[in-house]
């Protein structure tokens, strides 16, 4: 896919590229592999993520691979124009997890003349869009759509379904908690699932 804007020299904004899907689809390996071509280019390159986000290493972008690149834990979007100074590429990991505020932080960005690279789950665990997701999408030159692999059916997935009962929105796991399922598994799991709380309401002494 054409990423590299080299038609007319003379334009000074920027742009911003939105990579989404499920978990285990790649994104993150996607977005380190743009960045890691922009370093070796000699590109000034800054990447940030949510504070939140220590699965791997709480300073390092990692993907479930085990590539990594080094970044800058921020606790709101605020802090990445703040911090976005003297450089020509930004990137931006688990972006679902920002403020509303990263919509417009990415935008003042590229309107400065800095291409701005954005990975993030585009849906929740419910199914529904996920934070700023669609707007970064929406307001995005480019977005690059990945999928997973379907644990059940080896088709290609775009859910990430939650195998434990926890209901908060924001819960930080790995293949113990998620996996990506296709549309057809996807609503077979949430059917069997809902089946299983509504037997075990049922039945608490089996638990």
């Amino acid at each position: 896919m054409f990423l590299e804007n080299t038609v007319n020299h003379t334009e000074q904004f920027g742009w911003i590229e939105v990579i989404c899907g499920s978990m285990f689809s790649g994104k993150t390996e996607e977005l380190i592999r743009r960045l890691k071509r922009a370093q070796f280019a000699k590109q000034r390159v800054e990447i940030f993520k949510p504070k939140i986000d220590t699965r791997y290493d709480e300073n390092e972008v990692v993907s479930h691979n085990d590539t990594r690149i080094r970044s800058t834990p921020v606790p709101a979007s605020a802090n990445i124009r703040l911090l976005a100074n003297n450089v020509d590429v930004i990137g931006i990991d688990e972006a679902q997890f920002f403020d509303d505020e990263i919509v417009s932080v990415c935008n003042d960005l590229a309107n400065r003349g800095i291409r701005v690279i954005v990975a993030g789950l585009d849906m929740d665990f419910k199914g529904n869009p996920f934070g700023p997701m669609p707007a970064l999408m929406a307001t995005a030159e480019y977005v690059t759509k990945v999928h997973a692999v379907c644990t059940r059916t080896g088709n290609l997935a775009h859910y990430s379904f939650r195998k434990t009962d926890d209901k908060n929105l924001v819960v930080l796991g790995e293949e113990q908690e998620y996996e990506p399922l296709s549309r057809a598994a996807y609503y077979k799991a949430i059917k069997d699932q809902q089946k299983e709380n509504i037997l075990k309401k049922e039945n608490p002494e089996n638990e």
